[in-house]
């Protein structure tokens, strides 16, 4: 049997409560906090500005942050992109620096980051066996076959194109031929969506093929 064919006759419930960003940049935090223990999540919420700060983040995180957001609360991951800077994205000489030096001294601070692309199916069986993913995707590419959320809006991007919207989710299982995954902007605590189309949404240019397993 294939890892796909077991994938798609196993469910794993990694018990993640589903938490909504409460800004429009936090969504990469939201997923983070989604992964953290009761008491963690308080000391986070609570000491949040704090946090952030100490980060050197602001309001803009890009996955690398995440990283060291996960390192910090003591969660074992680990990192693929197709590019360990800063894309035409940073908006600032400081951002890309930061960025820059986060990846540089990520091995120091025990933080693995592995150049290249993971497949949809590696994601995939991951989740099967071994837990969550934090995905970075076009946030107009992808839409959710549960609730309905951005059908139509994606159906014209792909056709007429459009503008990158960075945007992370938090993929938890493989049932019935469709990813499940929680979604930071929605109320919804759970989205699915087709192989094929969270393919579409994590792969154009911006987005770095950037994956966090945990």
């Amino acid at each position: 049997m294939s890892a796909n064919e077991r994938a798609s006759n196993s469910y794993v419930n990694h018990n993640i409560s589903h938490i909504r960003q409460r800004f429009n940049w936090d969504c990469g935090i939201a997923c983070v906090l989604m992964l953290l223990s009761e008491q963690q999540r308080k000391e986070f919420i609570e000491g949040f500005s704090r946090i952030c700060l100490e980060e050197g983040f602001g309001h803009a995180t890009w996955t690398i942050d995440l990283c060291y957001l996960l390192k910090r609360f003591g969660i074992k991951h680990r990192m693929y992109t197709t590019r360990q800077a800063a894309n035409n994205r940073a908006r600032s000489d400081e951002v890309a620096n930061r960025v820059r030096n986060r990846f540089r001294n990520a091995s120091h601070n025990g933080i693995t980051v592995v150049d290249g692309v993971l497949s949809t199916e590696q994601v995939i069986t991951h989740v099967v066996s071994t837990g969550p993913a934090i995905v970075l995707v076009d946030a107009a590419l992808l839409s959710c076959d549960l609730c309905k959320h951005n059908k139509l809006t994606s159906e014209f991007r792909r056709i007429f194109g459009g503008s990158y919207r960075g945007h992370y989710i938090l993929v938890v299982d493989w049932a019935g031929g469709r990813l499940r995954y929680h979604n930071p902007a929605r109320a919804h605590p759970l989205c699915a969506t087709t192989r094929k189309n969270l393919r579409v949404a994590r792969t154009p240019p911006h987005t770095d093929c950037d994956v966090i397993l945990v």
